[in-house]
């Protein structure tokens, strides 16, 4: 790979609309009064042409769990979802359909657990993602984000520890990160249907969400700081807009990256992912790197996006 184009600023704010679903499912689409980056409804001759403008691909990442008696099941991939289209229309690239399955899920109804909580031996994602990324190269995309919007420890360790991996076998530069890890530096570091979760959604998809349904907290199935008087669309706005610029400067970079500049990416990533896996000692608990990510990683994202990988690797000895 031979570097190309420099840092460009971002295009102009992508229109407010949130994705509400398929033209099959009765349902316009905000995507069809703009460039079309959704892989399954494009053309032979339309994917080739984006793909020659920037040949990225996002993969969002999810599962069907319970977020609460306000939220729908399917929170975590279409949120992932909506933040790669909105990134690749302002960045370029293309968006893979959404995956839903992942590692664990909490002990709720209407949950589809596919690999065990806490199983960093996954059977399933691993082996999925493994193939999804060998598929991506071989149709020639020069760069892959894997977006997480599901985010139990074990899920981001093998999202991340996989595309780490890919990165060295392609030699085609993989990011696999859940999305909150692009806007720790706004105050989001990950929760479950809480503020963070049902603010994005006000935000992304507004007539899904139901705050009217929570009563008194402590609310079921509900992790984090209390949706019910927290959460908001204005607050879902700005982490929506934090995640997608950094995805879009992602997005437009990766592809023109060196081999250079591809080992320290991976050096940087194989270095969190590591001490993620590494913390427990085998003994003790999963989230035992998380307890100080906020601090420890607030610039991760800024970071990435502006090709810093030494200081990431840095800040991971706070971990």
């Amino acid at each position: 790979m031979t570097s190309r184009l420099g840092r460009r600023e971002l295009l102009g704010a992508v229109a407010a609309g949130a994705l509400l679903g398929s033209p099959a499912e009765g349902q316009e689409s905000s995507v069809s009064r703009q460039r079309e980056v959704r892989l399954e409804f494009l053309r032979p001759k339309e994917l080739e042409e984006a793909q020659a403008a920037c040949a990225t691909i996002f993969q969002p990442l999810g599962t069907i769990e319970w977020h609460g008696v306000h939220n729908v099941v399917g929170v975590d991939a279409v949120k992932a979802h909506a933040l790669c289209v909105r990134a690749a229309q302002r960045g370029g690239g293309l968006v893979s359909p959404a995956l839903y399955g992942g590692v664990g899920g909490l002990s709720e109804p209407h949950t589809f657990i596919m690999d065990p909580e806490d199983n960093v031996f996954s059977r399933l994602l691993r082996p999925w993602l493994e193939q999804l990324c060998r598929e991506m190269a071989r149709d020639g995309f020069q760069a892959i984000i894997i977006l997480t919007g599901h985010y139990g420890a074990a899920q981001q360790i093998v999202v991340r520890e996989t595309a780490v991996r890919m990165s060295r076998a392609l030699n085609v530069p993989v990011l696999g990160t859940p999305e909150y890890m692009l806007a720790l530096d706004v105050e989001y570091t990950g929760d479950h249907a809480a503020w963070g979760e049902t603010s994005l959604m006000m935000h992304l998809f507004p007539d899904t969400v139901d705050l009217s349904r929570l009563g008194d907290p402590p609310h079921r199935g509900v992790g984090g700081r209390d949706p019910k008087t927290q959460a908001s669309a204005k607050d879902g706005k700005l982490l929506t807009e934090t995640i997608v610029s950094r995805l879009a400067i992602l997005a437009k970079k990766m592809p023109t990256w060196d081999e250079k500049t591809l080992d320290r990416f991976v050096d940087a990533e194989a270095t969190l992912v590591a001490r993620q896996l590494s913390a427990p000692r085998g003994k003790g608990a999963i989230w035992t790197a998380w307890r100080n990510v906020g601090p420890a990683m607030r610039d991760y994202g800024k970071l990435l996006a502006e090709g810093r990988f030494e200081e990431i690797k840095a800040s991971v000895a706070a971990l």
